[in-house]
């Protein structure tokens, strides 16, 4: 008797979860925008067709959400909001810098429901504001009238926490993290991380695969023994650690750490595989104190869903003494290429390279050569004496200067800029850091930088954006070390390298009026072809204002730009990201500019795309940047077609 209720019950079991099976299947995917990328292995592309290059002029505002958390000031203690919100159960779902979430009707903007964990009583809003990137998503493939949270939002928050949320009422899922005493959050800082300095967990969103949640931390990189940089996989529905990838080795977790991921992972669901973009180690402008191979440092890491362990690897900076983190998730996608479909893996970076692998064995798919560089003169460093270069495949970004190049407003703004060039040392890419100061192009802001890039599998072209500005670096020797390390750092490019003889200097390569040095575009958003490695088409992207003038429309001297691009199947490319604060709609196939509608501040930010009662909608978060200086605010903004 008791056999054949197990068996019955397993039987209703197999035809609950055939359900589930028959609805998802049936249900129409290309409505939602389940991941940051769109799908897990983040292609950043929509198969919706409803707006197109027919219609698009037609686009007009349908609603406006303000989530009044912005703090109106100065970096670094001014917000950035650069959420890209999902759209999934019939939701949109997203972040903001002052560690809330919001749960919106998706046809009106309408607010479901607020979670803000410091009202919950959870701990005080942290020491500055953060920037949130976005939130996960996870659904139970089971449910029943007792099951708890089904439905989860995962959000990477404060203190180096991850909070579990209920999907449908916004309500922590006090399940998750009780084993630690938590009710409702997991934290790193339960956990083992080595050296010294902050942590947080990181300001992208966690990465959902099976039954498992991954999340990755925020370091110091700027201390010689900084945090490790590791990466947990927590159980959904107890928060319980199933494992963690430590990318730096045992015997140097003394010396060195970081090569932490800060931002998007992706998802090959398939063949379980997680794909991490991982950083330089520390500290990130002189490399005296971590003499030694750190192969896991800068690389494209895959790993083992399972149990987190390496399936392989690839770094493509070696000895980073130029923070050239890898900024962005592998794009998983299957492009074509020699009359194949080819499984690939395509890693943007900031040197304006794009590398590319086939994403089960990675194997090159554009051979990688390693090309002498500049050796460093600073007493103690070891710069490497190669660097890994694809060939066959075209840069996406400008990567060389020349002093007749430089550009100025006036003759005498570009003088300016000659004569700092004759000062400082400049041999082409990967000039490393020096005392008199060198220039270094492309800069860490890029080449490439997060959500950048987006994939079309119609014309089988990359969309990806780029910046063309570069910095002065200048390695200065300490006088007093210990007094010097507890200096806080005044921007990201100028600060102390705690635990080294050096403090870093740095700032933007530009002449007295404020005007880059670098000669135009400043912004670019192209398209490589995939099949051949060139480069489609490339155009200026948006304006600047400058010296009081705002450049006029004709003159494509681009803008600086954060955020990135999304595609759509009707052959449309949305993006945002410059100072001049446009929603864009490009055609995909020709770089020609369809459309665009201002926006209250810059839209920093990747766009994405959902359907809703039928209705296609295009949302972009409108905050501006505190570091670029923009205007800030608190916009989430939603596009769509006249009824």
């Amino acid at each position: 008797m008791v056999r054949r209720v197990r068996d019955s019950r397993s039987t209703l079991n197999r035809v609950v979860a055939l359900g589930f099976l028959f609805a998802a299947l049936c249900m129409p995917a290309a409505a939602d925008w389940p991941n940051f990328g769109g799908d897990p292995g983040g292609s950043q592309h929509s198969p919706l067709i409803q707006i197109d290059p027919k219609n698009v002029k037609r686009l007009k505002r349908v609603w406006t959400h303000r989530s009044g958390d912005v703090v109106d000031a100065p970096a670094p203690n001014g917000t950035i909001l650069q959420t890209t919100p999902l759209h999934v159960n019939d939701t949109l779902y997203f972040c903001t810098p002052l560690n809330r979430v919001f749960a919106l009707d998706p046809r009106t903007g309408r607010e479901r429901w607020i979670f803000d964990p410091h009202r919950d009583g959870i701990s005080p809003p942290p020491d500055r504001p953060m920037r949130c990137r976005g939130v996960a998503y996870w659904a139970d493939s089971i449910e029943s009238p007792e099951t708890v949270c089904a439905r989860r939002i995962f959000r990477n928050g404060d203190s180096g926490r991850m909070y579990a949320l209920d999907a449908d009422t916004g309500k922590r899922c006090v399940d998750f993290g009780k084993g630690k005493g938590h009710m409702g959050w997991v934290s790193h800082r339960d956990y083992e991380n080595h050296g010294d300095g902050i942590l947080a967990a990181s300001t992208s969103p966690p990465a959902v695969i099976g039954d498992l949640v991954i999340s990755a931390m925020m370091v110091n990189d700027g201390i010689a023994n900084a945090k490790d940089g590791l990466v947990r996989a927590f159980d959904v529905r107890t928060g319980e650690l199933r494992w963690e990838f430590n990318p730096i080795p045992a015997e140097y977790r003394d010396l060195s750490g970081a090569a932490n991921v800060w931002s998007t992972i992706s998802i090959d669901t398939e063949h379980q595989l997680v794909f991490l973009p991982t950083t330089s180690p520390s500290t990130d402008y002189y490399g005296g104190g971590r003499r030694f191979d750190l192969p896991l440092a800068n690389a494209i890491v895959a790993l083992d869903a399972r149990n987190g362990k390496v399936v392989w690897s690839k770094q493509v900076v070696h000895h980073d003494i130029f923070d050239y983190d890898l900024i962005g998730h592998p794009l998983l996608v299957d492009i074509q290429r020699d009359g194949k479909t080819v499984p690939a893996a395509l890693l943007q970076t900031k040197m304006g390279w794009l590398f590319g692998f086939h994403r089960l064995t990675g194997e090159p798919l554009w051979p990688i050569v390693e090309q002498a560089v500049p050796m460093s003169d600073v007493p103690g460093e070891l710069a490497s004496r190669t660097q890994p270069v694809p060939t066959g495949m075209a840069p996406f970004a400008r990567q060389t200067l020349t002093r007749d190049s430089l550009f100025g407003l006036t003759p005498l703004d570009r003088l300016a800029c000659r004569r700092q060039f004759d000062r400082l040392r400049y041999e082409g890419m990967y000039t490393p850091p020096s005392a008199q100061g060198s220039i270094l192009f492309p800069s860490a802001l890029g080449g490439g930088n997060w959500g950048g890039a987006a994939y079309d599998p119609k014309s089988n072209l990359l969309i990806i954006k780029a910046e063309n500005l570069a910095t002065v670096i200048k390695v200065v020797p300490k006088q007093d070390p210990a007094k010097e390390d507890q200096q806080a750092p005044k921007d990201y490019l100028t600060r102390p390298l705690v635990g080294t003889p050096y403090r870093v200097e740095g700032e933007l390569f530009q002449s007295p009026l404020g005007i880059p040095c670098t000669p135009p575009p400043w912004g670019t958003l192209a398209a490589i072809d995939l099949a051949s490695g060139q480069v489609r088409w490339k155009i200026p992207l948006g304006q600047i204002q400058r010296a009081g003038v705002t450049i006029p429309q004709g003159v494509k001297w681009g803008s600086p730009n954060v955020g990135g691009p999304i595609t759509t199947a009707s052959g449309l490319t949305f993006i945002a990201a410059t100072m001049d604060a446009k929603l864009r709609a490009i055609e995909t196939t020709t770089g020609r500019e369809l459309w665009s509608a201002k926006l209250p501040v810059p839209g920093m930010a990747v766009p994405m795309t959902y359907q809703a009662g039928g209705k296609q909608f295009v949302v972009i978060a409108a905050g501006g940047n505190t570091q670029v200086g923009t205007a800030l605010g608190d916009y989430l903004i939603a596009y769509a077609l006249p009824d």
